[in-house]
């Protein structure tokens, strides 16, 4: 299992390496952030010492040199615009990302692996068919649409829920998290709701397909051959077989939850980093840009690493598979 883990662990450093030099080359190819930050009306003269002072006028191959450097201790620039390190914005930007993703991935989890299991068990029934249909939708309707839909149904039409912004927030161990008001949870609920539906759907067709696949197998026929209850032999043997590629797919969506957010944090005003990258790119701030990709990134290796690790834990194979490839 050491072997296993430090493996991994180079992986995902070597993954971050190439992301950060693709990042780096692609963000700062694009624009000239100059154009936006200095007047238009300031002279040839002024426009150089504002690029001098960036940093922005020696080349490309000594910006990421200098980058890296920076980087390797933490330091991911200074934002052009608010001029704090961008490191900083993103964080604090950041708890309201992960809960609005956390939530998401709890309602999808929580709906989406029973009406799949369900769905599995009876797919011939007409809740069974009726479920599968309402996955077909989550899948077809765009974020964008299904947010308008639900500000317009639940806040402009009947009033129920707040259409933007955080609500009221409290500290949790120092990070401010709104699921622990009354206020929080009703602006919560609709931007959860909406950054669920198509995590929603996906667990439910997996769960769905894994269940009817495993209800095939011998030691499933086995189980119900010696007479073991139905909740027995599908809580032991369907289920816990069929959570090694629900868990791994829990994973990888977790993290594009939190990369995607932006459509739902844009649509629902929620304070979170996909926000932060929307004006970031609107201004040209090329470090908090940079740094919001690096961090997602780093986000997504992190997740992978765990999931390889409970996979493994879950399915020893994973490991000795690992193992004699390395031989």
């Amino acid at each position: 299992m050491l072997a296993f883990t430090i493996r991994r662990l180079g992986q995902s450093v070597f993954v971050l390496a190439a992301m950060a030099l693709i990042v780096f080359l692609g963000v700062y190819a694009i624009g000239n952030p100059i154009d936006l930050l200095v007047n238009p009306q300031a002279d040839d003269a002024e426009r150089a010492r504002a690029t001098a002072a960036l940093g922005l006028d020696k080349p490309v191959v000594e910006q990421f040199a200098i980058f890296v450097a920076r980087a390797a201790s933490g330091d991911l620039g200074r934002s052009f615009v608010y001029n704090v390190p961008a490191v900083q914005l993103i964080l604090d930007k950041l708890p309201a990302t992960l809960e609005l993703a956390a939530a998401a991935m709890v309602i999808a989890i929580a709906i989406g692996i029973p009406l799949g299991l369900f769905a599995g068990l009876r797919p011939h029934s007409f809740a069974g068919r009726a479920i599968m249909a309402g996955s077909i939708l989550g899948f077809s309707l765009p974020t964008f649409w299904v947010g308008l839909v639900l500000i317009m149904v639940f806040s402009v039409e009947l009033g129920w829920l707040p259409s933007n912004g955080r609500g009221e927030t409290v500290l949790l161990l120092g990070v401010p998290v709104s699921f622990l008001t009354i206020d929080g949870l009703r602006h919560l609920a609709m931007p959860a709701t909406n950054l669920a539906l198509f995590k929603l759907s996906l667990l439910i067709r997996l769960t769905r397909a894994s269940t009817r696949e495993a209800a095939l197998q011998d030691y499933v026929k086995f189980a119900r051959a010696k007479g073991l209850s139905p909740r027995r032999v599908i809580g032991v043997h369907i289920l816990k077989n069929i959570l090694i590629p629900i868990v791994t797919v829990i994973g990888l969506e977790l993290g594009s939850v939190i990369a995607f957010a932006i459509v739902t944090e844009s649509i629902f005003a929620w304070p979170g980093t996909g926000k932060l990258l929307i004006d970031s790119i609107n201004q040209l701030d090329r470090p908090v840009i940079v740094a919001y990709l690096l961090v997602i990134v780093g986000i997504f290796i992190a997740i992978n690493f765990v999931v390889d690790v409970l996979y493994s834990l879950l399915d020893p194979r994973v490991r000795l598979g690992a193992a004699a490839a390395g031989h």
